[in-house]
């Protein structure tokens, strides 16, 4: 995710490297590769304008530190101007009402259906809500089917008519359904077009005039960069929607999109869809964004994600294992399903501090771990869980069911080993202690 822009800002703070202080001359060339970075991740002019005009009057004059050097400085004040540039907080989304509606809209194409089910599942996975979608899309059969087909996979109910044209009867008979069954949350997804029209526009003004939404959320493909932003604008100067949603944020490496809109909209940025999973949306944190940008990581939604796959009675039941030595393959297995579930390993290992830069030319592709799972499911339960137990004849079998090598086969055995030996180390509460002797001693 956005691996020019971060590649380019690098590059820009580089240019303080080794100066005594920041002055305008040597800001200079410095801000010029910044609004470069800008201009390349397809940022308006007016916007990279303003963003490196901000960042010189708070750079110029600003005191450096004897432990801080200027380079460092410029990094500290672009990363509050980045924060700032993306709406400063997190901004939740509006669920007052009895039941709350959420009108959907954006151009055909954007994902606006697919998130309406992200949406969806996300708010009765972790808001306990009890949701119904409504399919508003009366010109695309296939959208209609593909609410119900998505419906289907969550277990959330969708409210369609297929014999109905207007979209607007369509929508207040599903609130009134809404009411009638106590649902919390109504989410209606709308028809959208190849291109802005005015047909269109009449059409969701005329929706959202009949229903009275609390919350109407525009969705956009933050790949289409400029575009995103031309096209925000024009459907909040007719509808004046309350906040923005980038969909294929994770193939997204200029960031143009997520940089601009704030500022040309004047409205947050409030959900990121990062996959094709249900699950794959995230709510827009503009400070770890621009932790991302600047290559430092994100640590908190990486560990929150952990949180999210996290089972506290497992863990307990691993942690005893791993101290008795009785850590074992379908363990292993176990660990991998719920790093899995976490999402794209790239994108994990791009959230940890300084390996967004190391993993930038690293091909991981999604199915990184299913060699590795093929070996472990070749295996027979009693090998899995005494590995001791594979001898050569043993692995020349794994091996001709994985469909892999005896090499491939000794060297994840070899890699569970010494991985055992590491985590029964670090379990010890002697060993940590001997550890931290060491260090002091080396110091």
């Amino acid at each position: 995710m956005f691996e020019n822009l971060t590649e380019k800002f690098d590059r820009a703070f580089k240019i303080l490297k080794g100066r005594g202080q920041i002055t305008e001359i040597n800001i200079a060339e410095s801000l010029k590769e910044v609004r470069r970075a800008l201009l390349d991740a397809d940022v308006s002019f007016n916007t990279a304008k303003q963003f490196t005009t901000a960042v010189k009057e708070k750079a110029i004059g600003r005191e450096v530190l004897t432990a801080v050097s200027p380079g460092q400085l410029m990094v500290k004040i672009c990363h509050e101007e980045l924060i700032s540039l993306m709406g400063d907080n997190e901004v939740e989304i509006n669920l007052k009402g009895n039941p709350a509606i959420v009108l959907m809209s954006g151009l055909q194409g954007s994902g606006k259906t697919t998130f309406s089910g992200k949406l969806a599942n996300y708010l009765k996975a972790k808001k306990g809500k009890k949701v119904l979608l409504v399919a508003c899309d009366v010109y695309r059969p296939a959208a209609i089917d593909q609410l119900h087909v998505l419906g289907d996979q969550l277990s959330i109910e969708v409210y369609s008519n297929k014999e109905e044209k207007n979209p607007v009867k369509i929508a207040q008979a599903a609130i009134q359904h809404a009411k009638s069954n106590s649902f919390n949350v109504v989410i209606i997804d709308t028809a959208g077009r190849l291109a802005v029209d005015e047909e269109m526009m009449a059409e969701i003004a005329n929706v959202k005039q009949a229903i009275q939404p609390t919350e109407t959320l525009f969705v956009v493909d933050a790949m289409t960069g400029q575009d995103a932003v031309n096209t925000a604008k024009a459907f909040n100067d007719r509808i004046q929607f309350d906040g923005v949603v980038l969909t294929k944020l994770d193939g997204d490496t200029r960031g143009g999109a997520a940089l601009s809109i704030k500022s040309i909209v004047n409205k947050p940025i409030k959900f990121v869809g990062t996959g094709e999973k249900m699950d794959a949306l995230d709510v827009f944190y503009p400070a770890r964004m621009a932790d991302r940008i600047l290559g430092m990581g994100d640590v908190v939604s990486l560990v929150e994600k952990a949180q999210e796959q996290f089972d506290e009675a497992e863990a307990r039941k691993l942690q005893k294992k791993i101290m008795k030595d009785q850590f074992d393959f379908n363990d292993f297995l176990s660990q991998l399903e719920q790093i899995k579930k976490m999402g794209n390993v790239k994108d994990l290992m791009g959230m940890i501090p300084g390996m967004g830069k190391a993993m930038k030319d690293v091909d991981i592709p999604d199915d990184a771990f299913k060699g590795v799972e093929a070996i472990i499911r070749s295996m027979t339960p009693t090998e899995r869980t005494t590995p001791t137990l594979l001898n050569n004849s043993r692995k020349i079998r794994i091996a001709k069911g994985s469909g892999t090598s005896v090499q491939e086969v000794n060297k994840l055995i070899k890699q569970f080993e010494d991985m055992r030996k590491m985590m029964k180390m670090m379990s010890n509460p002697r060993n940590l202690s001997g550890m931290k002797n060491q260090m002091r001693n080396m110091r």
